[in-house]
């Protein structure tokens, strides 16, 4: 088995499927690989990338082909200094840009320059802007052989339709609560002692990332879930008219814009859930989340899904995130009855 099927065992369906179809000669030139933010897809991404480049793959079992490890391109690549792999990411726009992919079409049309073939990852495919993705068509209507390329894309982040119709799709799955807390606390048990989150600070971070481990990670060793609180206290405070809305508003700013829309929607989603007879993702917000449940019809829900992608949408052209949560806040707002609500 190899490294990212054993360290990461919700990713070995996706992993084998790229394994058969590249020992069989039926890999795509394009893969869009879609899961839930944390999933480990830019691992997974670059674990494919090291196979494709591997000048001597090794069949583990019939058909399932690993990097050797130990070839010119395996120790390039291991070095992160392998000329014929690139990577393109959103930059300070949170949009990948058009140059970016000019610049991979350059890198596509010329000669690998070590390797027998090149590898192209764009981690998020979601965040094309329309320029981009108009440049990127021409890449995907005219493949080249020696050309793979590897789109990442968040669950419920669009890729457009000219461009998912040219590639082939892969999911990668979000684990269950006990593959990610192993493969969480494996990972704080590397940590030097006195870095280590203790267990009620893993359990939360699950619960919060939704059993996406390498989010969970950030979570627990950073300081989103001290923010989050702060949040959460004055999203209560503010919700039970105690608080203006401009004073709510300054914890999510602290958050930052998709830390904010990040809570947003996860408390959206919760609140569809609960309106359908199901329960909250976010246990701490159940109570508050199913008291609006019972108040109002489900398609408040929806609407406040769809603001939050407003809202992200927004923040493409650098939306304030102080004035997107006053006007989430607003909006949350008017699920409370009248009586309970802020002139």
């Amino acid at each position: 088995m190899t490294d990212i099927a054993r360290n990461m065992p919700w990713h070995k369906r996706a992993w084998s499927a790229v394994q058969h179809r590249l020992s069989e000669g039926r890999l795509p030139h394009a893969l869009i690989i879609t899961g839930e933010r944390g999933v480990g897809k830019r691992a997974w991404a670059e674990a494919v990338a090291g196979l494709l480049l591997c000048d001597s793959p090794a069949d583990q079992a019939p058909g399932e082909p690993v990097a050797c490890g130990r070839c010119k391109q395996c120790e390039l690549y291991a070095a992160s200094s392998h000329p014929d792999v690139r990577v393109y990411a959103p930059e300070k726009s949170r949009m990948v840009k058009v140059d970016q992919i000019r610049a991979l079409s350059t890198f596509a049309v010329a000669s690998p320059q070590v390797a027998k073939r090149k590898v192209a990852i764009i981690d998020r495919a979601d965040q094309l802007n329309i320029n981009a993705a108009n440049a990127l068509l021409k890449t995907l209507e005219e493949p080249l052989p020696d050309v793979t390329l590897l789109l990442l894309q968040e669950s419920g982040r669009p890729v457009l339709p000219t461009v998912r119709s040219r590639c082939q799709t892969l999911t990668i799955p979000t684990p269950d609560l006990e593959s990610a807390n192993t493969w969480l606390v494996e990972r704080v048990q590397a940590l030097e002692e006195a870095d280590r989150p203790p267990a009620d600070i893993l359990a939360k971070a699950l619960m919060l990332s939704g059993n996406a481990p390498r989010l969970a990670l950030e979570y627990a060793t950073g300081d989103f879930l001290s923010l989050r609180d702060e949040a959460f206290t004055r999203f209560k405070q503010f919700m039970k008219g105690q608080m203006p809305v401009a004073e709510a508003a300054k914890a999510f700013k602290a958050l930052g814009l998709e830390g904010s829309l990040w809570l947003f929607e996860g408390w959206a989603a919760d609140l569809a859930r609960l309106s359908s007879g199901g329960s909250a993702h976010d246990h701490e917000a159940e109570e508050m989340l199913a008291y609006l449940a019972r108040m109002n019809p489900a398609w408040r829900a929806h609407d406040l899904l769809d603001m939050v992608r407003d809202s992200r949408a927004a923040g493409v052209y650098n939306a304030n995130p102080e004035l997107e949560a006053s006007r989430l806040l607003i909006a949350w707002q008017k699920l409370m009855p009248v009586k309970r609500r802020v002139g």
